[in-house]
């Protein structure tokens, strides 16, 4: 696969804190997203890349969940996250 050593990172940042490019790469993301014709890299369907970066995303989510000492009780009621984000 063309690229393969590509590191891609997503992390959380506080909107409207004067990040340089997050103004940028917010209007990216949001043509992107509205924007039917975007073509994905080396023709990876966009499904397919929409699934993965979901599946990263539960995965993420549920390891902070899983990491947080607080919120035992509401913890107990659900313990994975993943039933509530597919």
């Amino acid at each position: 696969m063309e690229n393969e050593n590509w590191k891609i990172e997503y992390t959380w940042i506080k909107a409207h804190a004067g990040h340089r490019g997050n103004k940028v790469a917010d209007q990216i993301a949001k043509e992107a997203a509205t924007n039917s014709n975007v073509e994905c890299c080396n023709r990876i369907p966009k499904n397919t890349v929409k699934k993965e970066l979901s599946n990263n995303n539960v995965t993420k989510c549920q390891s902070e969940w899983d990491n947080r000492t607080k919120c035992a009780i509401t913890k107990s009621f659900f313990p994975e996250i993943a039933g509530g984000l597919k």
